[in-house]
């Protein structure tokens, strides 16, 4: 079982930055392929930064390429999103997400491949 916890959210201005955390508890971050979706107000929910299970390869979507950086250390077993340059849009609650050991997941990603998600956290960007 993995149990994921997200920190890091708030509110900001809009050209501002965040950077969220997960932290996994009870089991390793390798070989798992780990993302953030995250959900706006009547949207689905969508996939914004993923690294896959090599540990390196990493897909963004359109909307947060050149902005947004994912990665993980680890030795913490926490992965990251930094975010920069916020735009209002980007108002939604975040959510991190992992497949199980091994797992696949797609390019780009589905959320029915990731089997943990943490609970969510708020970011608000005011324009």
């Amino acid at each position: 079982q993995v149990q994921l916890v997200e920190s890091g959210g708030g509110s900001v201005q809009a050209g501002g930055s965040l950077r969220l955390s997960c932290t996994a508890s009870a089991a390793t971050l390798s070989r798992r392929c780990m993302g953030w979706f995250r959900q706006a107000p009547g949207k689905e929910r969508e996939g914004v930064a993923i690294i896959y299970n090599d540990g390196a390869s990493t897909y963004y979507a359109d909307s947060v390429k050149g902005r947004f950086t994912i990665s993980q250390d680890s030795a913490e077993n926490t992965m990251y999103l930094q975010m920069l340059s916020l735009k209002p849009e980007d108002t939604a609650t975040y959510y991190c997400a992992a497949t199980t050991w091994g797992g696949y997941c797609s390019t780009p990603p589905i959320r029915t491949y990731f089997r943990y998600w943490g609970q969510g956290t708020q970011v608000t960007v005011s324009s």
